[in-house]
């Protein structure tokens, strides 16, 4: 990130006798700007309330063997057929099948720590959203280890992290949600703010600060 530099101007000042005798300087001194400004916590709105527990199909990481497809003993998911498998989950889920030409080609990679690649596979439900999906084989049972709907500005792989990034109202950044298994699940890691990439600019940098908490999503 480039850093501006700031070029300090220092005037010369007199001697304090010469200042004083030549009468055109003011010395004001401490002055009163008045009452300060009283600090008061945040009032929580209806503090009474709280909302139910997440329910099961809410949870991204939700663990679901999908039914339909064959059973696969080696433990790997190139050994099965990506597109029938994407077509039976979304079925499962009381969808139609994907259109062809909305299932984004598949992409392999070990995200569940078991030496075996994993499907991730993403279906485009119209210009905007996109449901990504995580796959694994769990005991010979291709398993959906991760769900969720997003708006893909972008997905990225790094140390077994799987890192979604999503718009932000502020065109510069994107919001950046980091998936992770902790040796049993999918679990959300982490949440970042960054610039905003492009295919012609994969590595932009900024000379604006990120925005402030209450200008994200």
């Amino acid at each position: 990130m480039r850093r501006r530099m700031l070029s300090v101007v220092v005037p010369l000042v007199a001697p304090l006798p010469l200042a004083l005798s030549a009468g055109c300087a003011n010395f004001t001194g401490l002055h009163d700007d008045g009452r300060a400004r009283n600090v008061k916590a945040p009032h929580a709105l209806w503090a009474d309330r709280s909302p139910s527990p997440r329910v099961r199909e809410a949870d991204p990481g939700d663990q679901r063997a999908v039914p339909g497809v064959a059973r696969v003993p080696s433990g790997d998911m190139k050994d099965t057929d990506p597109a029938a498998v994407v077509r039976a989950d979304h079925v499962a889920d009381g969808g139609r099948p994907p259109a062809a030409n909305a299932v984004r080609s598949p992409a392999y990679h070990d995200l569940t720590d078991d030496g075996r690649p994993d499907l991730i596979s993403a279906v485009d439900l119209d210009g905007r959203t996109s449901e990504l999906r995580v796959y694994s084989v769990r005991n010979a049972v291709v398993t959906r280890v991760l769900a969720l709907r997003a708006v893909l500005a972008g997905v990225e792989l790094a140390a077994g992290h799987l890192s979604v990034r999503e718009p932000t109202k502020d065109p510069r950044y994107v919001s950046v949600t980091d998936y992770v298994w902790d040796g049993s699940r999918m679990g959300l890691w982490d949440l970042t703010l960054d610039d905003y990439r492009t295919p012609q600019n994969p590595s932009p940098t900024s000379s604006t600060p990120p925005p402030s908490p209450g200008d994200r999503l």
